[in-house]
């Protein structure tokens, strides 16, 4: 009997994030680490070069396992792309850990693959208008602490009084730039650009 291989992939969306609980759930379904392929990118960096190996090494018949399905891709159209190469034109059964409908190894009959492809569809669907939601939230809420007068970033650094004497002194070559930063207790960046908007530039 022909023997397939089983391989797992893992993402997280920033390097930040832990993969350990995706990697125990591989470990727990018997997948050799060396199958195990992880990516840490960014949701906006879909770079992927551990996916593009681990599809490259896929083939007819090999069992592939995600946690979920937006490891596939960012949004709807990423998802059921990624889904239909894998399945129909490698011929790979996939497995959704969290999701065990999405399994293309039961039901491989015309009524199992309708019922996995009409899933799919529904859940990428849910998954990325959620991901709208949560960005459209954060957009009003933003907006709405603007109007409020909130301040987004790094509070500026105020202008010391003897600011323009200080520059006065610098342009004579009285004083060095370094004396200037430690009198204004700006950094040489903050100089320079309180410098531009003090000349008007």
């Amino acid at each position: 009997m022909e023997r397939h291989n089983i391989y797992g992939y893992v993402r997280v969306s920033s390097t930040d994030q832990n993969e350990e609980r995706q990697m125990m759930e591989m470990r727990r379904l018997g997948v050799a680490e060396c199958n195990i392929y992880v990516d840490k990118q960014s949701g906006r960096d879909f770079n992927r070069p551990q996916y593009a190996r681990m599809a490259a090494r896929l083939g007819q018949g090999d069992l592939l396992y995600i946690l979920s399905i937006d490891r596939l891709g960012r949004n709807y159209q990423e998802v059921q792309e990624q889904w239909r190469v894998l399945t129909k034109e490698i011929g790979a059964d996939i497995c959704v850990i969290d999701m065990p409908l999405l399994d293309t190894r039961n039901g491989k009959d015309l009524m199992g693959t309708f019922i996995a492809d009409l899933v799919l569809q529904i859940l990428s669907f849910v998954a990325e208008s959620e991901r709208d939601s949560i960005r459209r939230r954060q957009e009003q809420g933003i907006a709405a602490a603007k109007a409020k007068g909130v301040k987004f970033g790094r509070p500026g650094v105020a202008v010391p009084k003897e600011f323009p004497q200080l520059v006065r002194a610098w342009e004579r070559k009285k004083i060095s730039i370094e004396e200037v930063l430690e009198k204004s207790g700006m950094s040489q960046a903050t100089f320079y650009r309180k410098l531009r908007e003090y000349r008007g530039l």
